[in-house]
């Protein structure tokens, strides 16, 4: 697991967004955080940038930060390691092209990785990043439940939202996308970090003023599989 110490005050945490950009969730989503002045890491697909590419220039422009979720939404642990790295190297180097900056983080579709995906994602030059919170926002359910692990987040917590939702063209069959106002949801996300008192940033500026460290999780199933992920630790 990547981690990051920070020590600035007020403390922050980190705001992520997956699967997107998706129209009527990454523009809503976006004017969210402009209005509540917040910033947040976006790991995008490339099934969807291609397909929407004013959006993910919005997403620049608004000054957030890009990092990347793959070519699609495949499962990295069904594929070969060797073409989870020649996919990811030639992802990575689309999407530095398109937006004209470096793209330093990776993280796998469903959080899903083995010790030999894993190494395969670092050969590339990115870093693997997860979550300790997340909002359950790619089923149907009330607000209030989505955001009872927000409720119980710690300074430095890595937040995992959604702006949008894989679908078949993206090589997912994760069922009907669930109705949900994303905007709605990152105001009363915001909401609830302001009232404990955190900042919202995204994990670039999060290391501003931080410092690195690595530890390893192993996600104790049958097949032993190993995440290794960022866990921001912001404001210690």
């Amino acid at each position: 697991m990547f981690a990051v110490d920070t020590r600035a005050e007020p403390p922050h945490v980190v705001l992520t967004y997956d699967d997107g950009p998706e129209p009527g969730g990454t523009d809503a989503v976006l004017k969210a955080l402009a209005d509540n002045k917040a910033t947040a890491t976006f790991f995008v697909l490339l099934s969807r940038t291609r397909r929407y590419p004013q959006l993910l220039a919005d997403t620049v422009a608004a000054g957030h930060e890009i990092a990347l979720h793959g070519v699609d939404h495949q499962r990295l642990t069904l594929l070969d390691p060797s073409d989870v790295a020649r996919r990811t190297t030639d992802a990575r180097h689309e999407l530095e092209d398109t937006i004209g900056k470096a793209v330093r983080w990776f993280r796998p579709p469903y959080g899903g990785q083995s010790a030999a995906t894993w190494q395969a994602i670092c050969d590339t030059g990115l870093t693997p990043v997860g979550w300790n919170v997340g909002c359950r926002d790619w089923v149907d359910l009330p607000n209030d439940i989505r955001l009872a692990e927000a409720r119980a987040m710690n300074k430095g917590s890595i937040i995992l939202a959604h702006d949008g939702f894989a679908a078949g063209l993206d090589a997912a069959d994760d069922g009907p996308a669930p109705h949900i106002d994303r905007g709605g949801l990152t105001r009363e996300l915001i909401s609830v970090c302001t009232e404990k008192g955190f900042l919202c940033r995204s994990l670039e500026q999060a290391l501003e003023s931080g410092e690195p460290a690595r530890r390893v999780w192993l996600d104790p199933t049958p097949l032993g599989r190993v995440k290794s992920f960022v866990q921001s630790r912001v404001g210690l």
